[in-house]
């Protein structure tokens, strides 16, 4: 009965590498995810390889040339759209094959000095450095986006909240500068990722470098990698590159999604503290009235999706072996592909929806009239005209707030000089000296955010001052991200003008 069974899963299986489940499961669609994103590299690491290894005389000039020559002759475009052959492993023992087809024999010597694994990490690098600057890019224009949206909103007042409830008057302004703020972070975050990820593994060939005089600087500078990983074998077994751009693709995706959080809740008619524009809003197919804010609603679940894509490669890491994984990276490596173009897509959403808006200022003035959060600087008040503690006033403040609520009396207008007075008499057995008109104007959120001029607070002058500093850092950044932009673009022009030397010879 065994061999029974047995003979049947060989001859759906096969007897030869690979079996017809490991071929569907791993080897297809791994090579899908290589033809399509992995090819280019693939050929720009066998030109700067090779124009290395000419330049260390490990190869003639005219080995070189015929090499160069094959490489020139591969139809890309062949590749990229052919389905996985069983015939070889994966696309580069393909690519190699078609080379030596092409080229002769002498077109294993491009081989010299390197193995699958310092190249398969490199590929890995060199695809996901391009990735996060294009993300640190849409982050730039989102950051900007809402530069622009909190300079026109310095004096748009709005209730902040503590443990979901009113806590002190403050600006819209002053809640965006916050986010954008964090942003700065993010953006900060990616920048130490990017300084991980662009480092050269070319040369630690499979676990220990080569006999070969090959020139491991050289290789660095040719395929624009900003540093060489020293050690051979934590150039291929080193995986927290990945881990790195996962965790901060991660937190800023954590980041902004307390941020959505807010914007649904504000977008309620309850809150009513904006509008959408028409774009952003959809409507329903029974009720007339609703107007469902399904862009914020969306951006909320898919920055959840991008936390469990990044955490689903921390996870594939998690207790690997410290050697070679290029095979787990293959799998691991579409889920933060994944989560980075999402984030990029969110940022552009979400700035786009944010500029648009008409926020309701005169519902969120009235509302923070109305809010006994303006108390705090009737308490400040007092404790310079009294000359009394901090904690005395406090008391005398929440006695009177304690009062009205007894009483049902939930508005801010309920609450007098009268009142106060009479709990001062109470607790610190004296009268106010307090005037009346600077006692009602401790009551007004104007007042209250116009007096909070320390360094990150709401006034609005020191609100356009912090702004325009975020805004004179923007250039800072968005030239970081060119220059490395550049570098890239620059060296892989350079690898295709020694193409065309090659082929002029």
């Amino acid at each position: 009965m065994f061999q029974d069974y047995k003979s049947r899963i060989n001859e759906i299986e096969g007897n030869q590498f690979p079996s017809t489940s490991y071929r569907q499961m791993v080897l297809q669609p791994a090579y899908e995810e290589a033809k399509k994103h992995f090819l280019k590299l693939m050929v720009q690491i066998h030109i700067a390889h090779l124009k290395m290894l000419e330049e260390q005389q490990l190869v003639t000039k005219e080995e070189a040339k015929v090499i160069g020559q094959a490489i020139t002759k591969l139809d890309l475009n062949y590749y990229e759209h052919r389905d996985y052959n069983p015939q070889f492993e994966d696309l580069f023992f393909r690519i190699e094959n078609k080379l030596i087809e092409l080229a002769g024999d002498v077109a294993g010597n491009l081989h010299i000095g390197r193995s699958r694994n310092d190249m398969g990490i490199a590929i890995y690098r060199m695809t996901l450095r391009k990735r996060l600057l294009s993300l640190m890019e849409e982050l730039l224009s989102f950051r900007s986006s809402l530069i622009a949206f909190a300079e026109e909103h310095v004096d748009t007042i709005m209730l902040g909240y503590t443990h979901t409830q009113q806590a002190q008057p403050t600006t819209f302004a002053h809640y965006l500068k916050a986010v954008i703020d964090q942003l700065t972070r993010d953006f900060k975050r990616m920048q130490g990722a990017y300084k991980t990820i662009n480092q050269s593994s070319m040369g630690a060939a499979a676990l220990t470098t080569t006999g070969f005089n090959i020139n491991r600087e050289r290789m660095r500078e040719l395929l624009g990698f900003d540093d060489i990983i020293e050690n051979a074998w934590d150039a291929v077994a080193g995986a927290d590159y990945i881990a790195e751009a996962a965790s901060v693709v991660q937190l800023a995706a954590l980041n902004l999604g307390r941020t959505s959080q807010d914007f649904l809740l504000w977008a309620t008619q309850e809150f009513n503290a904006f509008s959408l524009a028409s774009p952003y809003v959809q409507v329903s197919s029974i009720m007339p009235q609703k107007r469902n804010p399904v862009s914020i609603e969306h951006t909320r679940s898919l920055l959840s999706s991008v936390v469990g894509d990044a955490s689903t490669v921390l996870q594939m890491i998690h207790n690997t072996p410290f050697g070679d994984i290029v095979d787990t990276e293959d799998d691991m490596q579409p889920y933060l592909w994944r989560a980075m173009e999402k984030l990029k897509g969110i940022y552009k959403l979400f700035g786009s929806l944010i500029v648009t808006m008409e926020v309701n200022k005169e519902k969120l003035l009235t509302r923070a009239k109305n809010s006994f959060a303006n108390v705090t600087e009737l308490a400040d008040s007092l404790v310079r005209s009294e000359k009394i503690s901090f904690r005395q006033s406090h008391k005398i403040v929440s006695s009177c707030v304690k009062a009205l609520l007894t009483k049902k009396q939930e508005s801010l207008e309920s609450l007098t000089w009268e009142l106060a007075n009479e709990k001062a008499l109470e607790i610190i057995q004296k009268p106010l000296t307090i005037s009346k008109e600077e006692f009602y104007k401790a009551l007004k959120p104007e007042f209250f955010v116009q007096v909070r001029t320390l360094a990150g607070g709401p006034a609005p002058e020191t609100m356009r001052s912090s702004l325009l500093q975020a805004q004179a850092v923007s250039p800072l950044l968005e030239n970081w991200v060119k220059e490395k932009t550049d570098t890239i673009r620059k060296c892989e022009e350079q690898l295709n003008q020694f193409l065309e030397g090659w082929n002029k010879e």
